[in-house]
């Protein structure tokens, strides 16, 4: 593990938060799964005094909260002492989990040894369609049982729904199902093209009339719900004027682990080809977070092209999301295809249109379609 330190970059604030993705291993076969094409293998991840030096690490550097995800973050046997190293760092935990691995005596031994939060991803309000998205049978039963676990060990719980096409006109039921099951906050995410959800964007993109469906229902939830959960919920891009302002700007307050070491400015930012991303098997946080090429490229305004360069939101948006304007665009640098100012603006929500008329197209799962079914054979499922 590398140790070299590197000085200061003037100005430049301390990161608040880490995405530890531990693995690329999970269960579950999400046809909008966030991580890059090419997964991990087992064999390439960091190992346990691996993560350990990274949280010392991290915690030097500032960051204040860590979020162990993956894939499946509980598929690592040795997560009990991962936990336990981001608690002796001083880092705040949050499991991101889909559910279905854990048990309620593995549970305890993370709350024991300082697991601080659980984020319970769910795929749907309606059981059935949640394992088909999920691509894992049985799958729905199990994250109920986990968020009442959650519950009975007094650890606050986030439920974060995936929406999309084929699951958005249940967006009421699931903010009812979040509010069940004891969530302290509830974030509608809004799937992101890149990655494989690009592969399924045309069994994923949702109608204008339902983002306008359940915008409405999202805004009218939040005074229901205000003081007793809180409701994330943004306009999907491909339906937005403006961009957003994405991970709070590329490394300016955030940035992420891979399971292999690589340590990114966004957590989807291998998805721009053509960029080297360090290492923490080859550098130090320290020197990556202050004087790596990758996390300086977008940083700021200086980088921007016209008509950002000009815009009176520069510092509002920061340009968007680099890795949509590659996926659109072919071109990190080019202004995000969201803005209404974008040349390729018009093109965008002519795609989105015609992506959303698709119907029930198909999902391309995760993996191999024959899963499910191989894994309903299994005892236990």
């Amino acid at each position: 593990m590398a140790t070299n330190s590197g000085a200061q970059t003037p100005g430049l604030r301390p990161p608040l938060a880490m995405l530890a993705e531990l693995t690329h291993r999970c269960p579950l076969q999400c046809p909008y799964c966030s991580n890059p094409l090419e997964l991990a293998r087992r064999s390439d991840e960091l190992t346990t005094a691996e993560w350990v030096d990274v949280f010392e690490q991290a915690a030097a550097l500032g960051v204040l909260q860590v979020h162990l995800s993956g894939g499946e973050p509980t598929a690592r046997s040795d997560l009990k002492e991962i936990v336990a190293a981001a608690r002796a760092a001083g880092l705040y935990s949050n499991l991101i989990t889909a559910g279905v691995l854990l048990t309620r005596p593995r549970l305890e031994e993370l709350v024991e040894v300082g697991l601080d939060h659980v984020q319970l991803s769910i795929q749907d309000s309606d059981p059935a369609n949640a394992e088909r998205i999920g691509n894992y049978a049985g799958g729905f039963e199990r994250k109920m049982a986990v968020a009442s676990w959650v519950r009975e060990l007094e650890l606050p719980l986030t439920v974060n729904a995936v929406v999309h096409r084929q699951n958005l006109d249940h967006l009421e039921e699931i903010i009812a199902l979040a509010r069940r099951l004891g969530a302290h906050r509830l974030e509608i995410a809004n799937v992101q093209y890149y990655g494989w959800a690009l592969e399924n964007r045309a069994a994923l993109m949702p109608t204008r009339a339902q983002v306008e469906r359940a915008t409405a229902a999202a805004e009218a939830a939040r005074e229901q719900h205000r003081g007793a959960m809180a409701i994330d919920y943004v306009v999907p891009d491909y339906y937005a004027r403006r961009p957003k302002r994405c991970m709070d700007g590329w490394g300016n307050q955030f940035f992420a682990v891979t399971p292999r070491g690589r340590v990114l400015p966004c957590h989807a930012a291998e998805t721009i080809t053509g960029m080297t991303f360090s290492s923490v098997r080859e550098r130090s946080l320290r020197w990556i977070w202050h004087h790596d090429a990758a996390f300086n490229r977008f940083r700021g305004v200086d980088w921007m092209p016209e008509p950002c360069r000009s815009c009176e939101y520069r510092e509002r948006d920061l340009g968007g999301c680099r890795c949509q304007a590659f996926a659109l665009t072919g071109d990190a640098a080019a202004t995000d295809p969201v803005c209404a100012l974008s040349e390729h603006h018009g093109a965008l929500v002519a795609l989105a249109e015609a992506d959303a008329g698709g119907g029930s197209a198909p999902f391309r799962y995760r993996r191999y379609e024959g899963a499910r079914e191989k894994r309903a054979a299994r005892p236990g499922h």
